[in-house]
């Protein structure tokens, strides 16, 4: 009889811990469920900033490039190629986390490009995203342009006039020689489930991408080229800046969405698991109750 009630006790024990991790696992579910709502919903509103901007900032690209191309290096301040020893590295990230691999995958393409790409150089880090500037701190890389201030806030309102100062800083700051080489690392917005890590030069401005065609595009200057390029190189180097925070803006909520989804299956599973758990106890408890039960009658009746 002892040995029957200490089972008892102990599957009632298991019952209730049981029932403790269902109640943990359900709350949890719940969260995640209204977490992918929630970024579903910003989903919709930063893939359609992104989707008007990228034909936009493509097409301005181009004709930067064509015009570009035929020009002296000399003639443009943010065309100069120069060596590189000195170079900056632009990492955008999110300011919250449960977004997968979004932010990990920018701290690791950053490093890489700071330890293998550009290690004869002297590398310097601008954080854009609360989660990549702690995580890639650890890594004791110089601080770039203190005087910009805290750039987490341009995702609370993330509108042009807001990114174009910080475009002009970084304009300024490679015009006075501080950095050789600026570099964009940030994610690509393609659709909800995959975003492309992509590290994009922002200056010096590269032609390269328009030499070798066969044909290029003719264009009637006015008042001339060279006033035109002067004009056109600092808006498209926002407008660069801009989409790129655009993409990675898509891309955050394309992946919180997509770890929340999974995370709310994965609640499912492990709720149907405990369940199943559950039960099988709850049968074995009653079973030894009915057991106790019939060997207590025997007992009187013996």
């Amino acid at each position: 009889m002892h040995c029957i009630a200490h089972t008892y006790y102990k599957q009632m024990a298991n019952l209730k811990e049981v029932r403790s991790r269902i109640t943990s696992v359900n709350s949890t579910q719940q969260i995640t469920s209204a977490m992918k709502m929630v970024s579903a919903a910003k989903l919709r509103r930063a893939q359609d900033a992104i989707t008007q901007m990228r034909p936009y900032a493509t097409k301005l690209r181009e004709i930067l490039e064509n015009l570009s191309a035929s020009l002296e290096s000399s003639e443009g301040v943010y065309s100069k190629q120069r060596e590189v020893k000195k170079v900056l590295l632009v990492a955008i990230t999110s300011n919250r986390g449960l977004c997968g691999g979004f932010n990990s995958n920018i701290v690791k393409r950053s490093l890489i490009l700071a330890r293998e790409e550009y290690k004869n150089a002297a590398v310097s880090l601008l954080f854009i995203g609360k989660k990549g500037g702690d995580a890639l701190r650890k890594f004791k890389y110089t601080e770039a342009l203190p005087d910009l201030g805290n750039l987490n806030t341009l995702f609370e309102n993330l509108k042009f006039e807001n990114v174009a100062p910080v475009a002009e800083r970084l304009m300024k700051s490679f015009a006075d020689g501080e950095y050789d080489k600026i570099i964009l690392v940030y994610n690509q917005f393609k659709n909800a489930a995959v975003q492309i890590v992509n590290a994009e030069q922002f200056l010096p401005v590269d032609p390269k991408k328009t030499e070798g065609k066969t044909s290029k595009t003719d264009y009637v200057f006015e008042p001339s080229r060279e006033q035109i390029v002067l004009d056109l190189i600092p808006r498209s180097l926002k407008t660069q800046l801009y989409k790129a925070l655009l993409d990675s803006h898509a891309s955050e909520h394309g992946a919180r969405m997509t770890a929340m989804h999974k995370a709310t299956d994965n609640a499912k599973d492990l709720l149907r698991d405990l369940r199943i758990s559950y039960n099988k106890a709850r049968q074995a408890a009653i079973t030894n109750e009915i057991l106790e039960i019939v060997g207590g009658a025997e007992a009187l009746n013996g």
